[in-house]
């Protein structure tokens, strides 16, 4: 990512508020594949992820730099737990088929505001929360319908980097980047 010259104003503005980074799962940190496993027992199915490195390692420089994050998702999914505990996501939602009271409460439980608050998705039932956060964000293969409610739109498709992509922009527009690269782990 170049430096903020290649965003609107009106882009890093709304960035540069951002204290709390909510995102859906399937579809915006995943490609949106669901894979099934019968296990050899036949008795149980597992499910499978697969989470983008980029990703992670951007949601725990987030972390680092004090920009709290939280998953909402419409899957009950163990992989999903262990991946947030794994790079520091501080509210996970599983099993929302409606994430209007989730994003309500993660807002709560971190003590900000709809402009202090970015949410990125992928399709149509994240539009109201699209709606009501202060940045709107949609990965480059998100259905139209939640791109024309976004206020921008990821280079990258979902699970291919785009959280990482968001928290860039992000750390960007509050001037805190440089601060940043060196506190990165691996």
């Amino acid at each position: 990512m170049a430096d903020n010259q290649q965003f609107p104003q009106a882009v890093l503005d709304r960035a540069k508020k951002i204290k709390l980074f909510l995102m859906d799962v399937d579809g915006t940190l995943t490609d949106g594949g669901v894979c099934l496993i019968s296990a050899p027992s036949g008795g149980e199915v597992l499910e499978m992820k697969v989470f983008n490195a980029k990703d992670g390692a951007g949601l725990t420089l987030a972390h680092i730099m004090g920009i709290k994050t939280g998953f909402i998702t419409g899957r009950k999914s163990p992989a999903v737990q262990q991946r947030a505990n794994e790079i520091h996501v501080d509210y996970v939602y599983l099993g929302q088929a409606r994430k209007m009271a989730a994003f309500e409460e993660c807002m709560l439980k971190a003590g900000v505001t709809e402009e202090e608050t970015a949410y990125m998705g992928d399709d149509l039932p994240d539009l109201p929360l699209a709606h009501r956060a202060g940045f709107a964000i949609a990965v480059a293969d998100a259905a139209p319908e939640l791109k024309a409610a976004c206020h921008f739109i990821t280079a990258a498709r979902g699970g291919q980097g785009s959280a990482r992509e968001v928290i860039e922009l992000i750390l960007k527009a509050q001037g805190r980047w440089e601060e940043a690269v060196p506190k990165a782990l691996a």
